[in-house]
């Protein structure tokens, strides 16, 4: 049976998450509905990334099969024209059936933003975190250090989070400011429940002064929940990329290679 391979952007503020659910519109939802008159049967689509409400993506990777092949451009014209328009299918190849885009993922990117002006955006509303007032980078990237590399992130882990383990080898982080907008990028082999924005939520605790780095450390090193900050919104946070075996992350740091514990500006 074919397999195709889906790279996604979507604007997850008109959406209940990517899992489908009753009664709710969500990302797999809506591209199995139309999926089904094109392949003439139920389509069970699988994501990379199990996307929460609000959150966005610029790079989501999902497949499907069918038994009725086709050429997978008309999948893309089919499924842009008919799902809502805040969904755009960016490409659409034919893989081998053992890839899988969950399991067969090597390296998730998200991307966090943060609005820094002390008024509110009328167009960044659903797309950024504002926070109106300046942050301490360098204090962030202090802190953030000690995330970089292979460690227990049980202390940023949500209590659903329904993962194994709570190892997790974070091979990016980076951090940079332009004119009022703040970008916090996390790359890893994956990623626990909320993980990246209970990270930024307790980042941000650095940044504004209430923690200094080694309280940062010390919560981190806990590895409790209770003792970290509030969660972020989700709507500051992005799926920017999924990478799999023979992927490019240029200019990203490659996921074959040993993790880049350089923090960036």
């Amino acid at each position: 049976m074919p397999r195709y391979r889906l790279l996604l952007e979507y604007d997850g503020s008109h959406f209940s998450g990517w899992q489908r659910q009753p009664d709710q519109a969500t990302v797999q939802g809506v591209l199995e509905q139309q999926l089904l008159p094109l392949c003439g049967h139920p389509v069970l689509v699988v994501g990379a990334g199990r996307t929460d409400a609000g959150v966005h993506a610029l790079g989501q990777v999902a497949h499907f099969d069918t038994p009725h092949p086709r050429d997978p451009q008309v999948f893309v014209r089919a499924l842009n024209a008919t799902t809502p328009e805040q969904v755009t299918v960016l490409k659409c190849q034919e893989v081998t059936d053992d890839f899988h885009a969950r399991f067969s993922a090597r390296y998730r990117e998200y991307h966090y933003r943060l609005h820094l002006r002390p008024t509110p955006s009328a167009i960044q509303r659903h797309r950024s975190w504002h926070i109106g007032r300046p942050l301490d980078i360098n204090a962030m990237l202090q802190a953030g250090h000690s995330l970089l590399g292979i460690h227990d992130f049980s202390a940023f882990r949500a209590a659903s989070c329904q993962a194994k383990s709570p190892i997790r080898n974070l091979y990016r982080l980076e951090i940079s400011r332009h004119n009022d907008e703040l970008t916090m990028i996390f790359g890893a082999n994956g990623f626990l429940h909320h993980q990246v924005r209970n990270m930024v939520g307790s980042l941000l605790q650095t940044g504004t002064g209430r923690w200094s780095a080694q309280q940062f450390h010390q919560v981190f090193a806990s590895r409790n929940r209770n003792l970290a900050a509030a969660t972020a919104p989700p709507w500051g946070l992005y799926l920017t990329r999924v990478a799999y075996e023979g992927d490019s992350l240029e200019p990203a740091c490659a996921f074959a290679r040993e993790p880049n514990l350089t923090l960036q500006r």
